[in-house]
């Protein structure tokens, strides 16, 4: 054992070094890079050809009449300047505190126009007094006083509710489609890299000095270890973007086990599912011969992994239930199952009971993928040699 280890080792360093440092590395890094930036210019500038921008609401609680010229005077100032908040008029008797709770507003103007206060977040202290003291001058009626200052107020931040189990879910749902997303860009570069291998009959000669298994393991745990660095790279990119177009981030409820154990699981399950998946193409590539066979098998591939997808996000939205825990133990749909659990259940110890699992079925994949290799190559090679 310790032999196919060490072997394994050689391999995986041998592939790592050879895949990092070719160009088309750079090039299979920059093909999503250049996805995301042209799907954010496409989508920016369709935003802003189609859509009008959403501006804030205020909430206005004054009097009927002090509301009326308040709405009415935004209404003609947006027609001429442009960029003035809407004003949805209110209970003149709510709190403010509990109108901007909702998060349905983003200040509300009270009092009257004589003496108006302006209640809004600490963020909003920086923006809308000087803009809210300017409508109540233009509001107010010939006669009034019009150097009366704005009473502004910062209202505390309100508690953030807890979480529910369906925000929790959209948690679940975002986590399996990165997953899918990532293995389904990533584990197919297993199966052409042994085929090429087998073209040029390199992996007969490596073969010959080391054992098969070990060949099957360093392959896999060097396209893990490119994968990792890939979705490193393309993470820290996407955040820069996002930084940079002042673009939000998706607002996702924090997952029941909490945010760091859950990013560790994603990592975890995206390495278990790529060497579940890159086990069984290095199965499939025992098959084929060329990389023709190759295309030819990459489509019902795909669509497995698709079917595979969906079966556990069918099982996500049936918790506790046979169909859940099927999913959760069956091996190609485990990782995607207990991603999704772990954002909806605060327990630990299921998940790793199911890394443990999917590294065994990982194993016996790959002895189940060196059985066929053994028998559909190198022994076929071998009676072509003798009967020669």
């Amino acid at each position: 054992m310790n032999e196919v280890l060490r072997a394994a080792g050689v391999i995986a360093r041998r592939d790592f070094t050879a895949l990092v440092r070719s160009k088309a590395f750079i090039f299979f890094l920059l093909a999503p890079v250049i996805m995301l930036a042209v799907a954010l210019a496409a989508g920016r500038v369709g935003a802003d050809s189609v859509s009008t921008p959403d501006l804030p609401l205020i909430a206005v609680a004054m009097e009927r009449h002090d509301a009326d010229a308040i709405v009415a005077t935004g209404r003609r100032l947006e027609q001429l300047v442009g960029g003035i908040p809407a004003f949805e008029k209110a209970d003149p008797a709510a709190r403010p505190q509990a109108l901007m709770e909702g998060g349905h507003y983003a200040a509300v103007l009270s009092g009257s126009l004589a003496r108006p206060r302006l209640d809004t977040d600490r963020d909003g202290v920086d923006i809308w007094p000087a803009r809210m003291k300017l409508l109540v001058d233009q509001a107010r009626r010939p006669g009034e006083a019009a150097h009366i200052p704005l009473d502004v107020r910062a209202l505390s931040a309100p508690p953030r509710p807890a979480p529910r189990a369906e925000d929790r879910s959209s948690t679940a749902q975002f986590g399996q489609m990165a997953l899918f997303l990532s293995t389904m860009l990533l584990a197919g570069m297993v199966l052409s890299n042994l085929v090429e291998e087998k073209t040029n009959k390199i992996i007969e000669i490596l073969a010959s000095a080391i054992p098969l298994e070990s060949i099957f393991l360093g392959k896999l745990v060097a396209m893990l270890a490119m994968a990792l660095i890939a979705i490193g790279i393309w993470v820290a990119f996407a955040l820069a973007v996002f930084a940079v177009a002042g673009s939000a981030l998706p607002d996702l409820a924090e997952p029941a086990v909490g945010w760091p154990a859950f990013i560790a699981l994603g990592i975890l399950y995206f390495s278990t599912a790529y060497l579940l998946l890159g086990s069984a193409y290095l199965g499939i590539g025992a098959v084929a011969a060329t990389v023709r066979d190759v295309q030819t098998l990459s489509m019902p591939v795909s669509m497995g992994q698709l079917g595979i997808f969906l079966a556990a996000t069918y099982a996500m939205g049936r918790p506790g239930s046979a169909v859940e825990l099927a999913a959760c133990v069956f091996p190609f749909t485990s990782p995607f199952a207990m991603l999704a659990r772990a954002a909806e259940a605060p327990q630990l110890w299921p998940h790793l009971v199911a890394i443990l699992w999917q590294g065994m079925w990982s194993l016996a994949i790959v002895r189940v993928g060196t059985g066929m290799f053994r028998r559909n190559v190198l022994k076929s090679r071998v009676a072509k040699v003798k009967r020669g």
